[in-house]
């Protein structure tokens, strides 16, 4: 199926570096909101920020969002040092094919993280990227309303 993400984690932690390494990854493109920090919270939590510090050792580290709020989108640019790219408008891959190649990325040595399948998931599968579907960092403090829509959303990735 379309939507099923190569891997499927329990949050960005979980993610093992050592084996994409080995599969020829070179490349780790996040998801912004509810990836690597608390959707619109503009800030990211010191455990995500040590370990984005330890990815980049061995990989390019960059955000792709969906974002298009210029003031968050400000705050966000100010507190990260790594590329980004906001008003993506995944799935569609335009913005994100000129991105990777404004960066000399090539989408088969790239994994994209997300914690959505119907934007992160299907936009890394129409760039031929790996997939890695997360859950949000701040599942076990969404609102019942939220984790339920998650789940629905997930049932499309089942095989």
């Amino acid at each position: 199926m379309f939507l099923k993400p190569d891997y499927n984690l329990e949050n960005i932690y979980a993610i093992d570096l050592e084996a994409l390494k080995k599969q020829g990854i070179k490349a780790i493109l996040f998801d912004l909101d509810s990836t690597i920090m608390a959707s619109k919270s503009a800030t990211y939590s010191e455990q995500t920020l040590s370990w984005l510090e330890n990815v980049k050792k061995d990989f390019f580290v960059a955000v792709i969002s969906n974002n298009n709020n210029s003031e968050y989108i400000n705050k966000v640019k100010s507190i990260s040092n790594f590329p980004m790219v906001f008003d993506a408008k995944k799935p569609q891959v335009k913005n994100g094919l000129r991105f990777l190649k404004e960066y000399n990325v090539n989408p088969q040595e790239a994994v994209m993280v997300g914690d959505r399948p119907l934007t992160d998931v299907w936009f890394g599968k129409k760039l031929g990227c790996k997939t890695i579907l997360v859950d949000s960092i701040t599942a076990k403090t969404e609102k019942k309303i939220v984790r339920f829509v998650r789940k629905l959303e997930r049932l499309c990735v089942k095989s």
